[in-house]
């Protein structure tokens, strides 16, 4: 029976393990502990952790930066424990491991508090660079290295610098860092503490560092500010380049400082009088005065009257004649041009400008030169569905309506016997100026028109009379009551009861035919038909011939009656 004066091998045993370490050797590895150095050998450091055995590292991990010293025998050290023995039985034992373990730990509490970490960048890897973070290697991807491309990197290398960290995840040993955010948050605060001294309304000089096509940034002192080109000047400026360039020192005013986006707006024509002042007293309405084309557009055309005072000629102002036309047809760029002010509106800083207005009206112009009943010429410009539009003197046209065309036919057979680009006369019926309409006749100028009389007075409705042919168409004859009687029209279709009988060129100019008159159109000039001359002609055969008891058929008793009329 063992006491404890003698105990017992299982007891002896239990007591070396507890000593030594034993079954409970497993609990250290995966740990950072505390060893002491026992001796130094051959460059390696043999640590004594509590285990069975001791451990070596290599001294070289100790002195990774320059401000570390390798340790002495006695000294205490922290070591990462990989495994408790290996196959010599020696414990494996780490310093960088140690140092990783730690930073970690370190880095995960100022993750979590949102604070800067210092490294040092020591290499270059796809998209990026890698970061020493007091043993913890972190990724710096490229785009985040500075606030602005930087095409070398050699002069930051290896140099301790604050770095944000992104994310970070231990399990996988990945952490993503940046240096950009560092410098964009100490940006914002030295852009706050320069914008505390600035105040809207303040004059400053300032050097230009960037122009664009909207405007030019302006460096006031640390802090850029943007001119944007309505306000470089009063006048039209086409590109900033027109009035500074990059390196000149602008002395500009603060229009505007937006507290939250922390944006200022620079000005320079504010420090000049401005032209719009008193513009109304200066530029009355009705004024005339020649200004330059500045600009075009599809509404119409600006115009400057003078430097910073520009008006607006729209489209429907351009010109007396040209409608629905680009305005880039009407006036160029830079072209001088009389102009006519029509509305001045100074708090919309808005000028109304007239072109049209500037020169005569054509339509006045041309009812003096061409008062009602003279004879015009022109050319036929459009064909439309109620009448031709001719072309006149002073860039106007005429409208000559079907009805006012030719004698004696319809006003669709009227529109056919002319076309585009044919040069025709006409006498002028009326000008209405306010409405801008010219309406021009053409068969009131043809041999035999009615006169103010009218052909009422000559022929009356059904009465047959003898017409000579003045002029055989297509549509039919142009024929004319005696030698000086009125003139009219015999239409296709009243040339014969028979299709063979409306042909017009069975007949000759200079020709007599008996023709009744069947009315008269809206100028009182006379329509004549062959074929309601030969139906009146039937119906009075068969009224005076046509006893049922004379035993005479329909066809006899025509012919005895037209043998009659003729004897």
């Amino acid at each position: 029976m063992a006491t404890a004066a003698n105990p017992t091998r299982d007891d002896f045993a239990k007591m070396l393990d507890e000593q030594l370490g034993g079954a409970d050797d497993g609990g250290f590895e995966g740990r950072v502990v505390k060893g002491t150095v026992t001796a130094i050998e051959n460059g390696m450091a043999h640590i004594d952790v509590g285990l069975k055995s001791e451990g070596r590292v290599d001294l070289k991990e100790f002195q990774r930066s320059e401000s570390e010293t390798a340790p002495g025998v006695g000294d205490e050290v922290e070591v990462y424990v990989d495994r408790v023995e290996n196959a010599e039985g020696e414990a494996m034992l780490s310093r960088d491991r140690a140092r990783r373990e730690a930073a970690w730990d370190k880095l995960e509490n100022e993750f979590g508090e949102g604070k800067r970490v210092e490294g040092r960048i020591f290499g270059r890897v796809k998209g990026g660079f890698t970061v020493d973070l007091d043993g913890a290697v972190a990724f710096l991807p490229g785009s985040q290295v500075d606030i602005r491309p930087v095409r070398d990197v050699t002069p930051l290398m290896d140099m301790a610098q604050p770095f944000q960290i992104l994310k970070m995840d231990r399990r996988r040993g990945n952490i993503v860092v940046s240096r950009r955010a560092v410098l964009e948050e100490t940006r914002a605060e030295q852009r706050s503490e320069l914008i505390d001294k600035l105040a809207e309304g303040q004059v400053i000089d300032g050097v230009v560092k960037n122009i664009t096509d909207y405007g030019a940034f302006v460096d006031l002192g640390g802090i850029d500010g943007l001119l944007h080109v309505t306000d470089m000047s009063y006048k039209r400026v086409n590109h900033p380049s027109e009035m500074i360039e990059i390196g000149q020192t602008v002395t500009v005013q603060i229009i505007r400082i937006n507290e939250e986006t922390q944006r200022i707006s620079l000005g320079m024509k504010q420090l000049e009088s401005d032209p719009w002042d008193g513009v109304s007293a200066k530029y009355p309405v009705g004024m005339k005065m020649t200004g330059t084309v500045t600009n075009i557009t599809e509404y119409g055309a600006f115009v400057e009257i003078e430097p910073g005072i520009e008006g607006l000629v729209h489209v429907s102002e351009m010109s007396w004649t040209k409608k629905n036309v680009h305005p880039g047809k009407i006036v160029s760029t830079s072209q001088e041009v009389e102009v006519m002010v029509l509305e001045v509106d100074s708090e919309k800083r808005r000028i109304s400008l007239g072109l049209k207005q500037a020169q005569r009206n054509p339509w006045e112009e041309f009812a003096e030169k061409h008062p009602v009943g003279s004879k015009v010429e022109g050319e036929v410009k459009n064909a439309t569905e109620f009448g031709l539009f001719i072309g006149l003197d002073g860039d106007v046209d005429g409208m000559v309506h079907m009805s006012d065309i030719a004698w004696g036919i319809s006003g669709e057979d009227a529109l056919a016997l002319h076309r585009k680009g044919e040069q025709v006369e006409a006498v002028v019926l009326d000008v209405d100026t306010d409405k801008e309409r010219i309406s021009l006749g053409m068969k009131q100028l043809e041999k035999g028109a009615p006169t103010e009389a009218g052909a009422a007075g000559t022929v009356r409705k059904g009465e047959t009379v003898t017409v000579t042919i003045l002029e055989v168409r297509d549509g039919g004859l142009e024929v004319q009551v005696g030698e000086d009687g009125a003139t009219g029209f015999i239409k296709r279709s009243d040339l014969g009861r028979d299709r063979d009988e409306q042909r017009p060129d069975r007949f000759q100019v200079g020709g007599k035919v008996d023709a009744l008159v069947i009315g008269f159109d809206r100028s009182k000039k006379p329509n004549f038909s062959i074929k309601a001359r030969q139906i009146a002609e039937e119906k009075e055969a068969v009224a005076q011939f046509g006893s049922s008891d004379s035993g005479a058929s329909l066809g006899d008793i025509l012919g005895e009656a037209l043998k009659k009329k003729e004897d």
